[in-house]
């Protein structure tokens, strides 16, 4: 027997379909509070001290944390390479604008306090604000506009195209249902941020953050309740018209798609699904309680509950689907047949395997040299080696 058919390639494709959403969560879970700080910086922090005490809640980890960005990136490049060209090529001006945002971010972290000018600094803090919020709203908008699915379509070469130049497949992705999912998005970071912030702050930033963690908890619960009715109602969902290959070449042109009904259908199939949003909800009403009692770790722990399940419950609810296509539904991608071959998934998991324990384990271990409080005295006397 060959080596890599000890794993049927069904299962390595479910498999990988599952390691993306985790490393996707993983980057929600670590970035996901850098972004929501940056995007509160202005607002719970008054001086420059305190402003200070902010940044430095994140300056030690926050490099670290876009690993889990990276690896995203990685796996949909390597397990996933219809997608990988499907959506940066549809999504290429939305990308630019992201990328754009994250690499003020570190300019920002690096340059911010080197002068003294006020609105040297003012300038740089809000340029931490844009790294932050425009990332997390984003990438809202991003999985609204997968649920709604996407206009392409390929050819015989399986190339995929998109009507509309740059500008217009842009604007095009502005729908509302994927602004709302940008609202939602945004607003449960900046949910993730205010409980970060609450650990790893005092005083009135800390008090500034549970207040309007609350706040955008709120917001995030009610926009989740309401991206929920519409998708019930009001958005048609996917599904395949006869029996697919699982095991068979990754070409989408091979199945047949219909569009219509709902994407909610598929929670009476598989029930148990729905623990996924029903946690959601639970992990975010516990997070905003937390927030408004003062709470610290198990605050943010209800923040990762919220943004877990959340994250989850988007995938399975459009399983095996990946990225639809309105334009011709059978050029739509799933987990079937937009993977890569079964031998290179095989290979991947093995080094993921050996490499995934190790990038946890450090995680972990910085994490823990790390653990503590930032005080405005710890600014104040180190004036010249923190951010």
């Amino acid at each position: 027997m060959i080596l890599h058919e000890l794993i049927d390639y069904e299962i390595l494709r479910v498999i990988w379909w599952a390691l993306l959403g985790v490393l996707l969560i993983g980057f929600a879970l670590t970035d996901g509070f850098d972004m929501g700080v940056g995007a509160l910086l202005p607002f719970v922090a008054k001086t420059d001290v305190e402003r200070r005490v902010v940044i430095n809640t994140v300056g030690p980890v926050w490099e670290g944390n876009q690993v889990w960005f990276v690896l995203g990136g990685g796996a949909i490049f390597a397990a996933w390479p219809p997608l990988y060209a499907v959506s940066f090529s549809g999504f290429y001006l939305a990308m630019f604008v992201v990328l754009a945002a994250l690499i003020v971010r570190p300019v920002a972290f690096t340059y911010r306090s080197k002068r003294e000018s006020p609105k040297w600094r003012a300038s740089w803090d809000w340029a931490l604000f844009a790294g932050g919020a425009v990332p997390a709203l984003l990438f809202g908008v991003a999985v609204g506009n997968v649920l709604l699915g996407v206009p392409f379509h390929l050819n015989e070469m399986l190339m995929p195209r998109y009507d509309g130049n740059f500008a217009i497949k842009f604007i095009g992705l502005l729908r509302p249902f994927a602004l709302l999912a940008g609202v939602v998005s945004l607003s449960m970071l900046l949910m993730h941020g205010a409980a970060w912030l609450c650990l790893k702050s005092e005083g009135l930033v800390a008090r500034r953050a549970r207040r309007i963690g609350a706040l955008a908890g709120m917001t995030a619960m009610a926009g989740y309740a309401l991206g929920g009715l519409w998708l019930a109602v009001g958005i048609d969902g996917f599904a395949f018209v006869d029996d697919v290959v699982r095991d068979g070449p990754s070409n989408p042109l091979y199945s047949e798609v219909a569009r219509g009904g709902s994407w909610l259908s598929v929670y009476a199939e598989r029930p148990w699904i729905a623990v996924a949003p029903a946690m959601g909800f639970v992990g975010m009403a516990l997070a905003i309680q937390g927030l408004r009692a003062g709470r610290e770790v198990s605050t943010l722990l209800w923040s990762k509950l919220a943004i877990t399940c959340v994250i989850s419950s988007v995938g399975l609810t459009m399983f095996p689907f990946i990225l639809p296509s309105t334009a011709h539904p059978d050029s739509s991608l799933t987990v079937w047949d937009s993977s890569s071959s079964h031998i290179t998934l095989f290979i991947m998991l093995i080094c993921t395997a050996i490499f995934m324990p190790l990038i946890l384990m450090y995680t972990a271990w910085v994490y823990k040299v790390l653990w503590g409080k930032v005080t405005e005295a710890d600014v104040t006397g180190n004036s010249d080696s923190v951010y």
